[in-house]
Order: C-alpha cells, then structure tokens, then sequence
C-alpha cells in the first residue's frame, strides 16, 4: 500500500496553467482541487512567469502536497513554444523545490494512457474517465485542469502498480519471484 500523501498535478502553459490536488489516504486517492491561472491578459512573458511561480507556492502553501507530476514539454511545430512551455514549467518546479517536493516529469501520452487506457485520447475522454474514478463532477470548462489532475492521478497508479518497480520491460514473473509475499 501506498503512504498517505497529497499529489500535486501542473499542466504547464504559457497561456493558461492547469493545476490539481489530489490526497492518498488509506490507499485511494480522493479528489482535493482543481483549477486553471488565465496568463492571457499578461503583457510579458516574464510576468507570466512570475504568476505561475506565485501561484505554485500558493497551491502549495494550502495543500501541502509532497510530490508535484508535470507534464514534461514535447516539441510541436515551432520550437518558440517548446522554449516558452519549458520556462512554465521551470518556474512551476522551482516553486516545488523551494518546498523540498519530490518532482516527477510524465509525458502526455503517459498520463492519457494512465487514465484512459489510449494515449491519444481526447481532453473530453480524460475528464470522463477521471469524474468516474474520482466520483466527482468536473467542470468541462477547466480541461487543462483535467489534464493537471490526470498527471496527478497517473503518479499515484505509478507508485501503486506492482510493476513499477520492475525493471527489464516488466515482468510478472520478476514480481513474483521478487515478492512471493505478496502472491496469494
């Protein structure tokens, strides 16, 4: 089982931020918060930068959490974008490790994967799947937030899975012979 904790999600963006909170407790995640930071009225780049980081610490002033999962950048078709979506994300984990957090990058097809089974699946499929697991009702609305608390939820399935550990692909029968324990 894995120890109470609280996950931090961040769907970095230079336009609009996606942050969610979710709490282990008992084994199970429970749902804490969501929400999204609006940088589209922001004159420069820099004081976008600087609301995120504010921000961050703020989230993390009120939730505590000891792990944040970010969304690593991935390369579209102007490479300005990956530049921008890399300082987001940079001072979105300054903030964390000002706080000592542990800081675990997932790509987005890892976290879409984790929460819908297909890693091209849709923001719309993610927040389905996600108000399912969680019993929540979301609003569609703050898909990037869906997204934040899908990395969040795709660190905890991580830590949980029996083969997280395992390294060489993966194998059931490398688990078993490493943890007859917990074989019944």
């Amino acid at each position: 089982m894995v120890k109470d904790c609280t996950i931090l999600g961040i769907d970095p963006g230079t336009n609009i931020l996606g942050f969610g909170v979710i709490r282990v407790s008992g084994g199970k995640p429970h749902y804490e918060d969501m929400g999204v930071v609006d940088l589209r009225k922001e004159k420069t780049h820099y004081s976008k930068l600087r609301i995120i980081h504010e921000t961050i610490d703020q989230v993390c002033e009120s939730y505590h959490p000891d792990v944040m999962a970010i969304e690593s950048p991935f390369y579209g078709r102007n490479a300005q974008v990956i530049f921008k979506l890399g300082r987001a994300q940079g001072a979105a984990i300054i903030a964390a490790a000002g706080r000592d957090m542990e800081i675990f990058e997932y790509a987005p097809r890892a976290a879409k994967e984790a929460i819908t089974g297909n890693g091209a699946a849709s923001k719309e499929q993610v927040s389905m799947m996600l108000r399912q697991t969680l019993g929540v009702d979301l609003d569609e609305r703050f898909l990037d937030a869906t997204d934040a608390l899908a990395l969040a939820m795709c660190h905890f399935y991580k830590v949980t899975s029996p083969l997280s550990g395992v390294s060489g692909g993966g194998s059931w029968e490398k688990f078993v012979r490493e943890n007859p324990g917990r074989i019944k």
